[in-house]
């Protein structure tokens, strides 16, 4: 039977295939963005308690009440606006989901969307499926927020722009500047925004979170997007939600419903008692910040030279003193030889910059881990 691809050019993500070859190496795995220290206990206790409760079947299609008004709480106090929790807050099934469901909600076929690269690898292959024009624009040579080279690629057809702070795999952020140049950009045109802000609480020295929520022109045309699996160490939970005007959001639901209707119930429950406590994600900075700061610290001792690291948790590396190898040849050199997994960030861009000598490492890794492949990574 002849299939015609809707993706000929997508294979198996630079994350499985990195993964995969840590696992068959035996090498550390700083490669996939996924923690290696266990997480809260009492946040296991509630999803067992909500399980022991009979919670165990579907939640509201937008999610659970308790949770909506939980997050709508959160949002009020961290960036003093309040979204409507019935008609402007939808759980999703992780972030992933939230970015697929808003490009389906509102991307045609023809539609131009702009996409900052390096980008989550996700962006494009969604709007390619949505039937839309993926237009792809470099971050600058520092890998922060190019906005005249943004500005300058808006055409008539241009439906979305997606942006991404703290950025992976950069691991730069946007401040109230960017924001204002996005602003500027947008003002008068029906552009939709897209702003993925997963790592919300994963920003460093003392820098406040610029969301899109503080600036009202935005925020009236924007989709945004977070992530529970990132602040609370459980990615395999893909529990997310999406922020977005009551407009914007029937949309999105229209979408939501069909694609999976709704997210997980007993962890619903037990993330709308745990959120009543901003304890639970204040200290998580700080906590990152440290594990930041022991991996940059460690890696003085190599021939790597750190780029800025001003949010999410990965550390990117340029390695050009070291070798004149591509990056995913390299990156598997690494895995193989030294026992240290990567992953290369050619396969975030479209065209990759000429030369760029890049790597990034996840140090969302317990000390003992990270202590071990600091020590591997210095002997290169």
């Amino acid at each position: 039977m002849a299939i015609e691809s809707k993706l000929p050019h997508v294979g198996t993500t630079i994350f499985t295939v990195m993964s995969k070859l840590a696992e068959e190496c035996g090498a550390i795995n700083l490669s996939q963005g996924f923690p290696d220290f266990p997480i809260d206990g009492s946040l296991i206790d509630l999803v067992d308690k909500a399980m022991r409760a009979g919670h165990n079947q579907y939640a509201p299609m937008p999610g659970l009440p308790a949770l909506r008004e939980a997050i709508a709480a959160k949002v009020q106090r961290l960036y003093d606006f309040h979204y409507d929790p019935d008609t402007e807050v939808t759980v999703t099934a992780g972030g992933t989901q939230a970015i697929f469901t808003a490009i389906g909600a509102v991307v045609h076929p023809g539609d131009e969307v702009l996409i900052v690269d390096p980008a989550y690898d996700c962006y494009s292959p969604t709007v390619e499926l949505f039937g839309g024009t993926p237009v792809h624009v470099r971050l600058g040579t520092d890998l922060r927020f190019d906005a005249e080279a943004v500005k300058a690629a808006i055409t008539p057809r241009t439906r979305m722009l997606m942006i991404n702070t703290p950025h992976n795999p950069a691991g730069t952020i946007l401040r109230d500047p960017d924001m204002r140049r996005i602003v500027d950009m947008l003002r008068g045109t029906d552009i939709i925004l897209l702003s993925d802000e997963v790592y919300e609480h994963l920003v460093y020295d003392g820098e406040p979170h610029a969301s899109v929520i503080r600036h009202p022109e935005l925020r009236e045309r924007a989709f945004v997007i977070f992530s529970f699996g990132k602040v609370f160490h459980a990615t395999g939970w893909k529990m997310g939600y999406v922020l977005a005007p009551k407009a914007l959001m029937a949309e999105f639901r229209k979408v939501h419903q069909f694609n999976v209707f709704s997210a997980n119930t007993p962890v619903q429950h037990a993330l709308a008692t745990y959120l009543q406590d901003p304890v639970n994600y204040a200290n998580v900075p700080s906590f990152y910040q440290a594990k930041r700061d022991r991996f940059v610290h460690g890696m003085k001792g190599s021939r790597f030279k750190m780029l800025p690291c001003e949010g999410s948790y990965f550390q990117t590396a340029d390695y050009g003193a070291i070798s004149d190898e591509e990056d995913l040849a390299f990156a598997q050199r690494v895995t193989r030889e030294f026992g240290v997994a990567s992953i290369p960030l050619s396969p975030f861009y479209k065209l990759p910059p000429a030369g760029q000598r890049l790597l990034r490492f996840c140090f969302a890794k317990q000390d003992a881990t990270l202590d071990a492949a600091i020590e591997r990574l210095c002997g290169i």
